[in-house]
């Protein structure tokens, strides 16, 4: 009678899973399969198979998008957020565990606290306030503005990951001649390797397929990203579907390629913080 029970919680586990990966991966599967498609085809039935595969949709897009271009921008603004953000969070969070004040104290839960702020409440002053600033339409704009949004989330992970690390650790490289910063790198920084890969792909991912942001500060053309790059195709009564449905495919394929490699660092670092 157990094992029965039993049998039947995981065949309806694995039910539940089979539906819920059915509905995620069925919009990816449209979206490949009207990237082949024309226009009039699309828009008679999005749902049937192409008759034949065409790459015409391919290569409009990629060249409608300057697609070299926008990928380079995607990949610049990418980069280095990811890259400040990640050494930033890392050396903030290990300055609040190390000196526990009470300062540090609530500067660390306004940080936290700032996470639920949704960034639609305050696009609008944020544009007005940096436009009158003259600081619209630049990468390095849009690079500080994700170090400030993207911040928070890593300190809070970075600084549950940091009290792990002993303190006698560091003690003893300084009783051995490191500096504090050298302490950091070479010491701390290194043990929270797991930490760092897997808030790198999670801000990878945000970062990437972002498209309310950039379209708010990327005001120039020659500046768009990839997302931003996908709207040439909407015309003003009008919308070129099919390559539309090939630059998106475009777009995404980059991202989906760095996951596929990264997810096993993504659940390590996962599992490591669940022990922690």
């Amino acid at each position: 009678m157990v094992g029965s029970r039993s049998s039947s919680a995981a065949w309806l586990k694995y039910v539940v899973l089979a539906v819920t990966l059915f509905l995620f991966i069925v919009p990816f599967i449209l979206l490949l399969l009207n990237s082949f498609k024309a226009n009039q085809d699309i828009t008679a039935n999005p749902l049937s198979l192409p008759g034949r595969l065409d790459l015409a949709n391919y290569t409009n897009a990629f060249d409608k998008m300057n697609y070299i271009a926008a990928f380079t921008n995607s990949l610049i603004v990418t980069v280095a957020s990811v890259l400040i953000i990640a050494l930033c969070a890392a050396m903030t969070a290990h300055y609040f565990v190390r000196n526990n004040t009470k300062f540090n104290q609530y500067t660390f839960l306004l940080m936290v606290a700032s996470m639920i702020i949704p960034f639609q409440a305050i696009m609008i002053p944020l544009v007005k306030v940096y436009g009158s600033l003259g600081m619209l339409n630049s990468k390095l704009s849009l690079i500080y503005m994700y170090l400030g949004f993207g911040s928070s989330l890593a300190v809070f992970i970075y600084h549950g990951f940091v009290k792990s690390v002993p303190a006698e650790l560091e003690e003893a490289a300084l009783i051995d001649g490191c500096t504090r910063r050298q302490t950091f790198f070479r010491i701390v920084f290194p043990v929270l390797a797991p930490t760092t890969a897997t808030i790198s792909i999670l801000n990878v991912l945000w970062v990437w397929n972002d498209f309310l942001l950039p379209s708010l500060i990327l005001t120039g053309p020659a500046q768009r990203t990839l997302p931003l790059s996908t709207y040439n195709f909407y015309g003003t009564y009008s919308v070129d579907y099919g390559p539309l449905m090939a630059g998106l495919v475009l777009t995404i394929l980059p991202v989906i390629v760095v996951y596929l490699f990264a997810q096993k660092y993504i659940i390590r670092g996962v599992m490591q913080g669940s022990i922690k």
